[in-house]
């Protein structure tokens, strides 16, 4: 990694350019920079001190902008460890408004390139996402438990009742109260219409760790 006193940081330099965190291998190199650096200037070696120096500073430029890289990076989607990020955020917020701003500010990007990551990465949008996770959780609530449907439109961050059932019958395509009674009737298991294909896709990209799903009204 040394040449001739100093260190050789081209492939130092192409990590700082994929990725705008210091790496370990990075910050050791910055800080054997600056070392030289400051061996140079005590033995009164100005260029050769400012030639580290310069590397050094290289090497941190692209810190300078993380939201720019950031960018770059999500062309194609979030990458996972966002992806883990947001949607665990959803999950343990689905009783309270959730707003798309919100979501891009946990992850430091705009709302513009947050949106198009977030739909590149789930196939929705973060408001679809969200209201279908809040209609997931209700469907579980409405098996497992007796609460009236109001409390229940309550525990999902919804604003009453009746918002509820449109938000309901509209994902689902028919009203909470037959859907209900149909299953509680028929003792049968449940399934939100056209969860299974996004869970997988998002599963795909994310790996292990990204809750089942995460969708909601975003208010």
């Amino acid at each position: 990694m040394y040449q001739n006193g100093s260190i050789s940081s081209t492939s130092v330099f192409a990590d700082a350019r994929s990725d705008p965190e210091l790496s370990p291998r990075q910050l050791r190199s910055v800080i054997a920079e600056l070392v030289t650096a400051l061996s140079s200037t005590l033995h009164d070696e100005r260029d050769s001190a400012e030639e580290c120096l310069s590397r050094a500073a290289a090497i941190l430029r692209p810190l300078e902008k993380p939201e720019a890289h950031a960018r770059e990076r999500m062309k194609g989607g979030l990458a996972p460890w966002q992806m883990r990020k947001v949607t665990s955020h959803i999950e343990t917020n689905l009783d309270t408004s959730i707003r798309s701003g919100d979501l891009a500010a946990l992850l430091r990007l705009t709302p513009c390139h947050f949106s198009r990551a977030f739909r590149n990465s789930f196939g929705h949008s973060p408001l679809e996402y969200v209201i279908r996770r809040r209609m997931e959780r209700a469907q579980g609530l409405m098996l497992s438990t007796d609460a009236p449907l109001s409390q229940i439109a309550l525990e999902c961050g919804l604003a009453d009742q009746a918002h509820f059932s449109r938000l309901f019958r509209r994902i689902v395509g028919e009203s909470p109260r037959a859907w209900r009674r149909a299953r509680v009737n028929a003792g049968t298991g449940y399934q939100l219409a056209d969860v299974s294909a996004t869970r997988m896709h998002a599963r795909r990209q994310a790996g292990p760790g990204v809750p089942a799903m995460a969708y909601g009204s975003c208010r």
